[in-house]
């Protein structure tokens, strides 16, 4: 982050991670395992050192009938478009969840996950691992998706985590979240609607009466997508009373994929103080060969009530505008190398926000990723 008197960024530093995938599978029978180490060169003054070694994935998967498995164990949980719950894959870290995953697939696609957490190792950074962020004490979870022949898809995400009392140990409340998505796609043309309704209680017991909605269209046209869209996330407006609760917490996706890579909000409702998020968006995808694509991305934000007002020049909703453009780059096969380079224009009101120490200023976020993932060994049988 830039402070004001600063013209280029003031740290540097690289992680680097290496995961070894290991699969062993029969006719009834899987097992998977990702062990990952993280390492963070250069960074807080150090030339070098270890931020986690931990195991991404852990699990075994007895299949029990032709469409129908139950996965046990740490597993990613990526359902839908990764918006309530993503792998995180963009992370060094990623995330997953620990606990039972009961699986069917056939002419409709349905899973139902109990998760839980419990005490983590302190001897490595949380923020490298995947799943020491989790504040929930019990997650259940079920996921359904259904094609219907008239070009439409069902999906449907009903959560359930239940939380412990901050001051009073073995007390718990819960937090719910009901929603859904419909998608119609026919030839170049794509068009979506995501909703979801959240309530329960938070952990200063307030009552939770939240909302999510995300409108999108897409076009394909020859080797360029376009794709339109927006996300609301609601929020508490002047006059809420103190016992109630309108932001809607995005559970456990990813907000880089939807609301920018300069991950300006990424904690809900903390982000926006509590006054929600507007956030209309338009993505460009180019594929200029095999081996060779191109993206831009523009994001608007707003929030959906206005910020308490110091001074009526900051009366208003709009915050900035964010935008993204990357380069990705697979010159040979299990080879990857992805350039980003972004910027933000923001309003004096992101200031409010702590987003931006001085919005007079443009700040810019720049990375390289580059991956690699050999296969090492493959046995039939």
């Amino acid at each position: 982050m830039l402070s004001p008197a600063d013209s280029v960024m003031p740290e540097l530093y690289t992680t680097q991670r290496n995961r070894l995938t290991i699969n062993y599978k029969t006719r009834r029978f899987r097992f998977h395992a990702s062990p990952q180490e993280i390492h963070v060169w250069g960074k807080a003054g150090k030339f070098s050192h270890v931020g986690g070694i931990n195991a991404f994935e852990l699990f075994a998967e007895p299949i029990l009938a032709k469409n129908f498995s139950v996965r046990i164990g740490r597993q990613a949980l990526s359902l839908d478009n990764g918006r309530l719950f993503s792998a995180a894959p963009w992370s060094q870290q990623s995330r997953s969840h620990e606990g039972i995953r009961f699986l069917y697939a056939g002419k409709w696609n349905t899973d139902l996950t109990v998760a839980f957490t419990r005490p983590y190792s302190k001897r490595f950074e949380a923020a490298y691992s995947p799943v020491s962020s989790h504040q929930y004490k019990l997650l259940v979870v079920h996921h359904l998706k259904y094609q219907f022949k008239n070009k439409l898809t069902l999906t449907t995400i009903n959560a359930v985590d239940v939380f412990e009392k901050p001051a009073e140990a073995k007390q718990y409340y819960q937090r719910v979240t009901n929603g859904g998505r419909v998608e119609y796609a026919r030839g170049w043309l794509y068009g979506t609607v995501n909703a979801c309704y959240q309530y329960g209680r938070t952990a200063s017991n307030k009552q939770i009466r939240a909302y999510y909605i995300q409108p999108e269209i897409s076009i394909n046209a020859a080797r360029t997508a376009f794709r339109l869209g927006a996300e609301v996330l609601s929020g508490d407006k002047a006059g809420t009373p103190l016992s109630v609760s309108h932001s809607f917490v995005p559970l456990y996706g990813v907000a880089w994929k939807f609301m920018g890579n300069m991950n300006l909000f990424t904690r809900f409702p903390a982000d926006v103080n509590e006054k929600g998020l507007l956030n209309p968006y338009l993505f460009i995808i180019h594929q200029a060969g095999k081996k060779l694509s191109f993206r831009a991305d523009a994001h608007l934000f707003y929030a959906q009530h206005s910020l308490p007002k110091l001074g009526d020049q900051l009366a208003g909703k709009y915050l900035g505008f964010e935008s993204d453009l990357s380069l990705n780059y697979k010159p040979v096969k299990n080879l990857e190398i992805i350039y980003g380079f972004s910027f933000t224009f923001a309003e004096k009101r992101m200031e409010l926000l702590k987003k931006v120490p001085d919005a007079s200023k443009i700040p810019v976020w720049s990375y390289l990723i580059i991956s690699y993932t050999p296969r090492l060994l493959h046995v039939w049988k």
